[in-house]
């Protein structure tokens, strides 16, 4: 394949709570852009104001959470002119903000957890439990909770309040939790995820080992059908671009409920994008070309 770019800025650590995080994924990145051919720089992020060698052609964003995902870095990156990998500064806006999010999805129809937000403690829980309460702007399950006993609501409520002063509250999906990951606008095999006791935190997904990943995931070809579908429509409902990852819920009967979308999805030893592509025949190096190829300015 023809490359589009030769040096390539690999944006990574960040100051959000994901930190640790993107600075492991962002070292993966670049290792397999090496591998791939490209001349890398590795860009450790500390405030808006970076700085990127003249010779850049392109940038890998290698962040997560805020500034890194919520389209303050990719409107930076347009404005300087500087093509970039992923999602718009507008749909990365959206997508970030689980809010945002639902309300677009319950727009076009995709069905989302019965759920609310709420912008200060409450004494009972607005909906029934089991439930889930996260912050509304914050990823890698940072301040999520799984509420089952009605006695842990006030203290997961106010943990996932102190991050932005607004958390969403969703009804908790018995069942199987699936994700699919994109490259373009291609589905990557499903994947599902067996977390202890079904609780998919920062510890199950950050703790290797903790957690079962079956790719492909052992579900009827209808229903993985059915998934990567929903998960396609998903995808272009919040403007995914590049690359990207749906995660969904499965109930016993098969009804599909979507989560969110992760438009900068992790790059680490533990990720699902890579497990997915890798499922598909994809080399990491491989993996990491390919969305660098789909880099733009828009």
């Amino acid at each position: 394949m023809n490359k589009r770019f030769r040096h390539v800025a690999v944006l990574m650590g960040g100051f959000s709570e994901e930190r640790d995080v993107s600075l492991r994924s962002g070292a993966a990145v670049a290792r397999g852009l090496r591998t791939a051919g490209y001349s890398v720089e590795e860009v450790d992020v500390l405030s808006p104001q970076f700085n990127l060698s003249a010779k850049t052609d392109a940038v890998f964003i290698a962040l997560h959470g805020r500034f890194g995902e919520d389209g303050g870095v990719q409107s930076i990156l347009h404005s300087r002119g500087v093509p970039y990998t992923g999602c718009s500064p507008e749909a990365s806006r959206v997508a970030f903000d689980k809010t945002l999010t639902r309300f677009r999805l319950q727009q076009v129809g995709i069905p989302v957890p019965r759920g609310c937000f709420l912008l200060q403690s409450c004494d009972e829980p607005p909906i029934p439990c089991p439930l889930v309460v996260k912050p509304a702007r914050q990823g890698s399950s940072v301040g999520c909770h799984f509420v089952f006993d009605r006695a842990d609501w006030p203290s997961s409520l106010a943990d996932a309040l102190r991050y932005d002063g607004e958390a969403v509250v969703e009804t908790f999906i018995e069942g199987t939790e699936l994700t699919v990951g994109f490259v373009g606008m291609d589905p990557l095999p499903v994947i599902e995820i067996r977390a202890p006791g079904g609780r998919y935190d920062t510890k199950a997904k950050y703790t290797p080992g903790l957690t079962e990943y079956l790719v492909p995931a052992p579900i009827s070809p209808e229903a993985k059908t059915r998934v990567q579908s929903l998960a396609l429509k998903t995808y272009l409902a919040l403007g995914g671009r590049g690359m990207g990852r749906v995660d969904l819920r499965m109930t016993p009967s098969g009804e599909l409920f979507v989560l969110e979308l992760n438009t900068i999805p992790g790059f680490t030893e533990t990720s699902l994008l890579p497990k997915a592509a890798g499922a598909a025949g994809i080399s990491f190096p491989n993996l990491c070309d390919r969305i660098l190829q789909l880099s733009d300015i828009e």
